[in-house]
């Protein structure tokens, strides 16, 4: 079990008689829980996350990723009654074309070239499973650009091997953040996790209560 942030006062709690299950590995996913407050068991999403259909679109393909996550953790056993189970999904999509975490760093390059002095879009995706078997599915999306870097910068910053498992192969929140020039939209769902709506579809469903300052 994971608890919050030690550091800082807490700023909501879990509705009394819940648990949080988080489907996820990612250190950034786990801090936005964490600095909220919250105290959560990591689970495992089990299977493989799905591939894009021919003609998918980004936002259906990440929302279908998430939940897809989602009900592998809970085909494990991992939610139920009394437990939320959270997992999310984040893709880079350039136009309708989806660009996943790369094969090798070949690709990795690839992919920086394409985007590098464009825009594109960043989409995050929530499945939350509830204590009494209520699906919600979300997203939200947030346009990056990137500025304009030479060949060898970009190989530089693959050398470093941050993108090696990560979508379109850079992390805003890590050593890539000089790669983008400017962010239009949630900042939180570039990361991997859109803290806005998490916290307001669960707060109107009775699952998180703000704590009285």
């Amino acid at each position: 079990m994971c608890e919050g942030n030690a550091g800082l006062p807490p700023i909501f709690a879990l509705a009394p008689g819940l648990e949080l299950a988080l489907a996820s590995r990612s250190p950034r996913r786990r801090q936005f829980l964490e600095e909220w407050g919250l105290s959560y068991r990591m689970v495992s999403g089990g299977k493989t996350e799905p591939r894009p259909q021919a003609g998918e679109e980004p936002a259906a393909y990440a929302r279908r990723a998430a939940r897809s996550k989602a009900l592998d953790a809970a085909a494990a056993g991992c939610g139920g009654a009394g437990r939320i189970l959270l997992a999310a999904d984040t893709i880079v999509a350039l136009g309708a074309d989806i660009l996943g975490k790369p094969d090798h760093r070949g690709q990795a390059l690839a992919m920086l070239r394409r985007l590098s002095g464009r825009t594109h879009e960043v989409i995050s995706a929530v499945c939350l499973l509830g204590p009494d078997g209520e699906e919600v599915v979300f997203h939200d999306t947030s346009r990056v650009r990137f500025a304009a870097w030479p060949e060898e910068v970009l190989r530089a910053y693959v050398a470093t091997g941050e993108p090696d498992d990560k979508a379109g192969a850079y992390a805003v929140q890590g050593q890539g953040a000089f790669l983008v020039e400017a962010v239009e939209g949630s900042w939180s769902t570039v990361v991997g996790l859109p803290v806005t709506q998490l916290a307001r579809e669960m707060l109107a469903r009775g699952w998180l209560r703000p704590l009285a300052g």
